[in-house]
């Protein structure tokens, strides 16, 4: 009964007992699998097919009577074919133990109620298994009480006769979710009254439940879109749209403070104790992102295990046991940790492009008719409330939509469909923090889809942006409209218009400068994307970002420092860059970035800014590098170990470094005679 997070739901490990199996060890078995079950009997934890749930825990309790009377009595005398019915119990009772922990899963209450067919068949298979194994029990030849005989006969009597049938509550439910479903695909609201109904039956109370069950299918959703499963992609998909329709509509605010608890907890205390070396991928030893443990029970990072798995390779890496299935399951504990470590050690993880991180190109089109109109009327639900809801209808109305574009191509899509840009753009100067930094998410979400930059942009978004990276209420809303200029910055129309705005550039190299971590990266980013347009180049110039860049080339983050060099790099493909960029006594610093970098794409953008310098800079540059011998060093390095790219370029500083040697110092041709050249033996 232990590890039930590592498999999916509804199917059901159990194990037989090994042959040799001593009587004693089996019932102690039995009768701690049996008390582990009892101990579910917990009032309202199962809001669905209460009826089979409470038939089996009832006969596991009876069954607990007998085996504790067998073990106390009798166990040492039993025969061999009575040792192999109580096997036969205890896998059944352990796919009880399965039926009934999923059963009583949070968040996964309307799965479980639309597989009720799945369900009660498994509850029926499990109970005549019970029924058949103490049929032929010898109970003639087990030492125990004539009433203990009793109870199993009876009980085995009952096994065969109990009717496991749908409840009409359950089976009321069932049909008022179709029919909302069946709504859902003509494009009509269904009644609240009907949404109702089904959330109280299944004891979903309020928002943070709602989203458990939404988190939930979406889980599933992806993980059967990544087995190639597709039959049931749009089952889900129409469920997930139902849950998603509900928790906008049904729940009028949001526990704020409970979803700020579903992030990692006790950041301080809980990994105090904790290695790195823990949580390294054992294949790749890099600390696992994505982790995922297979059916031996060890976790590895899920691109590692799947080349690892793909190449042919069926065993466990650690264990060198064979894999009794390819199926790879998120391990959440573990992953917790992971964003625990990063974060106290203030180091980025990218999201895993995964299943279970809700993998945004497989997002593109709804998943059923009835998810995208579930999808369509939530979002214009939510539109209508920004624009004419009160302060509390929009602060719950943008958050739904933050979550919403988070990673959702889709819905993305039907938000700008919805016009919800021009009123996202409206309350960027609310007063109020909460509402400004989720409006801003939200647009940086929607400017991830072409759609969304261009509603962004044709809605005059441009300026507001720009005026929130510099007049944001909080720090991180500073940061995110950063990120937005970068993605409106990949269009070229719309990066040659952010030039245009006198405050745009001069703004994000104040971000640059003085600007938190993230508030840096993005803001170096933008920069980056605004130099793809030549006219941005003397805008970045005259704004000063080059003296903050060389400034950053002794940032202790590393990928600040890579990204600094990249925009020197550009920079420097006009001469005017070039000048400002030696004036600012940058090369020595870019040249310790070389020579201590251990990244390749660092290297690459040093030597290839080394080389834009000298091309543009002359002999003043050359005659500089060809005074450091740790540069000349490194450039033979990377000639013969570096990228074909960082070689070409290292090989070229060298030649123009040779050749101003040989300039500074000519070759002197004596005059000598062929017939004076002789050689004396000795």
């Amino acid at each position: 009964m232990t590890h039930l997070t590592k498999r999916k739901i509804l199917s059901l490990p159990a194990v037989y007992p090994c042959e040799a199996i001593s009587p004693d060890t089996l019932l102690s078995s039995l009768i701690s699998l049996c008390h582990e079950i009892l101990a579910k009997r917990v009032p309202g934890m199962y809001p669905i097919h209460r009826q089979a749930i409470l038939e089996a825990i009832r006969e596991v309790g009876l069954l607990s009577i007998f085996f504790e009377e067998v073990y106390e009595c009798g166990f040492r005398r039993l025969p061999e074919s009575a040792v192999v019915c109580l096997s036969e119990l205890h896998f059944a009772i352990q796919k009880i133990g399965f039926l009934l922990h999923d059963c009583g899963q949070k968040g996964a209450q309307l799965w479980i109620l639309m597989r009720s067919d799945l369900v009660l068949s498994e509850f029926r298979v499990q109970i005549r298994s019970i029924a058949t194994a103490l049929d032929v029990l010898p109970l003639e030849f087990i030492d125990i009480s004539q009433e203990a005989k009793e109870l199993v006969r009876l009980l085995s009597m009952q096994a065969w006769t109990v009717e496991i049938e749908l409840s009409k509550c359950d089976d009321l439910a069932i049909r008022t979710v179709r029919s909302v479903l069946n709504q859902f695909k003509r494009g009509v609201n269904p009644d609240t009254v009907d949404l109702q109904r089904v959330l109280d039956h299944l004891q979903i109370q309020n928002w943070s439940d709602c989203d458990d069950e939404l988190s939930f299918l979406e889980q599933e959703l992806f993980s059967n879109i990544e087995d190639g499963h597709n039959n049931e992609v749009p089952f889900l998909g129409s469920l997930t749209g139902f849950m998603l329709y509900c928790r906008v509509v049904i729940f009028n605010s949001v526990e704020f403070k409970r979803v700020e608890r579903k992030e990692p907890m006790t950041r301080a205390t809980s990994i105090d104790w904790l290695s790195p070396d823990g949580l390294q991928c054992p294949i790749s030893l890099e600390l696992m992102t994505d982790p995922v443990t297979v059916s031996s029970g060890q976790t590895y990072d899920r691109a590692s295990i799947k080349r690892w798995i793909k190449s042919g390779c069926l065993t466990c890496p650690v264990t060198g046991k064979m894999l009794t299935s390819t199926e790879l399951l998120p391990n959440l504990s573990v992953r917790r940790l992971v964003e625990q470590y990063c974060h106290r050690n203030d180091i980025l993880i990218a999201e895993p492009s995964t299943k279970h991180r809700r993998t945004v190109d497989k997002t593109d089109i709804p998943f059923c008719v009835a998810s995208a109109g579930a999808i369509r009327l939530a979002v214009s639900f939510l539109v209508c409330k920004l624009s004419k809801g009160g302060t509390q209808e929009r602060r719950k109305a943008i958050y739904e939509m933050r979550k919403l574009s988070k990673s959702n191509n889709f819905h993305r899509a039907c938000l700008v469909e919805a016009d919800a840009v021009p009123w996202l753009l409206y309350v960027l100067s609310s007063s109020d923090p909460f509402i400004q930094d989720n409006a801003i998410a939200v647009l940086l979400n929607l400017s991830k889809h072409p759609s969304g930059q261009k509603a962004i942009f044709q809605s005059g978004g441009l300026g507001l942006i720009i005026d929130i990276i510099k007049y944001g209420l909080k720090v991180e809303a500073k940061q995110n409209a950063a990120a937005v200029l970068f993605y409106l910055s990949s269009v070229e129309e719309y990066r040659v218009e952010i030039g245009k705005i006198s405050e745009a550039v001069p703004t994000l190299v104040e971000l640059l400068r003085n600007g938190m971590y993230r508030g840096k990266k993005n803001a170096a980013v933008s920069l980056f994307g605004l130099l793809d347009s030549p006219e941005n180049h003397p805008k970045v110039i005259s704004a000063g970002a080059i003296p903050v860049l060389v400034s950053l080339l002794k940032c202790e983050r590393s990928d600040i420092v890579y990204d600094s060099v990249a925009i020197l790099e550009k920079i420097a493909e006009r001469p005017e860059g070039t000048i400002e960029i030696i004036r600012s006594a940058a090369i020595a610093r870019v040249v310790d970035v070389l020579v201590s970098s251990t990244s390749r794409s660092g290297k690459e953008h040093c030597v290839s800014l080394l080389l834009f310098l000298c091309k543009n800079g002359g002999d003043t540059v050359v005659s500089q590098l060809g005074r450091m011998p740790a540069l000349m060093a490194e450039l033979y390095r990377l000639v013969t170990e570096g990228t074909a790219d960082a070689g070409k370029k290292a090989r070229s500083i060298l030649d123009l470094i040779h050749n101003h040697n040989e300039a500074d110092y000519p070759v002197v041709v004596l005059p000598i005679q062929i017939h004076d050249r002789v050689i004396h033996a000795l």
